[in-house]
């Protein structure tokens, strides 16, 4: 069936290297393409019609780096949470205590998709440790997603507040390796049709050099997008240098792991950042010359007080940018205002970054860095990935720059309908695909069962609640 998106107020269309606004626009799909735009003409048309008079069309935004089936289950636990010997970072501290459940793995999974869809994401880039049902709630979402099951030949661990350890175990991370090129392959033969497939070891720290270079190779072979967890901590990269006199992205680029296939998660700390401080400063002209993509997630370092310096330092330098969620809130138009305010207070300067430059790196970026030019654009030919945003919604009002409006006033409350290949999968604040409230309550229980399950992992022994305290105490 053809599909009219009729008389949107606003369209955000593509003219081959930028996107430009229209006022008035219809859209034509079919089998799951856009096959015609045109001003609008009244008239009857053959086929299902949505009526966007007063709303703006976008297209689908791409979140490149994400973590769903763990990171809302750190609600109430990380947002104060950090470590002042590993320079207030608590990732360490937390992955070797916590142990979230299969159950409560799915459920978050459930919890995060439905966020993700409400923020206008259509293409996802699910990092994840897997487990049983894990594509079977990607397939079940309705979302486009490229799978990453990720493999190590290591795990942190800790011995004193100042000290992470690495515990190798390189037949392991082989075997994950195997496990993980077999789930790649089952993604991309998915009947669904939405689903493919990322190359990801885990972390540049945690996997050893050799495999390193074969998932690299694996990737190249296969045509898939390579991403890494780089440079997201001092730890990390004091630990490379020590290893080998060089920061992670230097020996990323000495192993063969740059590439205009890679999105490197993160990295933030490069040689030049002032938390760093390396004698050299390549990284960043590194990142340009080999054309990697940076998968920005602002939110979880700007909680213990850090930022990537900047936005527009690294796009002004070649870098290829795009945008992730990382953690809960997976709230992707919350991460694009962050990331100007970030860039500009970084810089001392309003031009480090502007709602046009985070709106292409949440789109035709994240899209590039996945080696897809048919998604994140309005165009002819491109895939029906689209988002009706409502222009009447009181925080869009006055409507003089709809996109202004979304990304700094009303975020998700304005998104009205999200379209994947044609097919609404959310619709005024309703996830269509997955039953939400069934998974919040198991959730519930799994991050409770962790909580008390700490003490039998972390390093001194502490349960849940005295490794991330409440807020606030209790009234007498």
């Amino acid at each position: 069936m053809r599909t009219l998106i009729r008389n949107a107020a606003w369209a955000i269309l593509w003219d081959g290297t930028r996107h430009l606004y229209a006022h008035n626009q219809d859209i034509e799909l079919e089998a799951g393409r856009i096959i015609a735009i045109r001003p609008h003409m009244p008239g009857p048309f053959e086929g299902q019609v949505i009526d966007a008079s007063g709303q703006m069309v976008m297209p689908g935004l791409v979140n490149i780096h994400a973590h769903p089936t763990t990171e809302p289950h750190w609600r109430g636990v990380r947002e104060d949470h950090g470590v002042p010997e590993q320079q207030m970072t608590g990732l360490f501290e937390r992955s070797q205590a916590f142990r979230l459940d299969d159950a409560g793995r799915e459920a978050a999974m459930r919890m995060a998709y439905a966020e993700l869809m409400a923020a206008g994401v259509t293409s996802l880039v699910d990092l994840t440790a897997p487990f049983g049902a894990w594509m079977d709630v990607m397939r079940e979402s309705g979302l486009r997603v490229w799978a990453g099951p990720g493999f190590a030949s290591a795990r942190w661990g800790m011995s004193a507040p100042q000290t992470v350890d690495w515990h190798w175990d390189k037949p392991g991370g082989r075997t994950q390796f195997q496990a993980a090129q077999r789930l790649m392959d089952a993604a991309e033969q998915d009947p669904s049709g939405r689903l493919s497939a990322i190359v990801f070891p885990a972390q540049i720290d945690t996997v050893e050099e050799e495999l390193l270079r074969e998932s690299a190779a694996l990737a190249a072979a296969t045509g898939r997008p390579f991403t890494i967890h780089i440079a997201q901590a001092v730890v990390e990269v004091r630990e490379i240098i020590r290893r080998h006199n060089k920061t992670p992205v230097q020996w990323a680029a000495e192993i063969g792991l740059l590439s205009p296939s890679t999105v490197f998660g993160h990295c933030i700390f490069v040689d030049e950042h002032p938390s760093i401080a390396w004698h050299t400063r390549s990284d960043i002209a590194l990142l340009a010359e080999h054309g990697v993509a940076v998968a920005h997630c602002p939110t979880p370092f700007a909680r213990y007080g850090e930022h990537l310096k900047d936005f527009g330092h690294y796009r002004a330098a070649g870098v290829r940018m795009g945008m992730g969620t990382d953690c809960a809130p997976h709230n992707i138009i919350e991460e694009m205002r962050l990331a100007i305010i970030l860039a500009r207070n970084a810089s001392r300067d309003l031009a480090a970054a502007d709602t046009a430059m985070v709106f292409h790196a949440a789109t035709a970026g994240g899209a590039d860095a996945l080696r897809r030019p048919d998604l994140g654009r309005i165009a002819v030919g491109a895939a029906a990935d689209l988002v009706l945003v409502d222009c009447a919604h009181p925080m869009m009002m006055p409507t003089r720059d709809p996109l202004r409006s979304l990304v700094h006033h009303a975020a998700e409350r304005a998104v009205r309908r999200v379209m994947v290949a044609g097919e609404t999968i959310f619709q005024d604040g309703r996830c269509l695909k997955l039953d939400v409230a069934e998974a919040a309550g198991i959730l519930m229980e799994s991050q409770a069962r962790a909580m008390r399950n700490a003490a039998k992992h972390d390093y001194r022994g502490r349960d849940g609640d005295v490794i991330a305290p409440l807020s606030l105490g209790f009234h007498a």
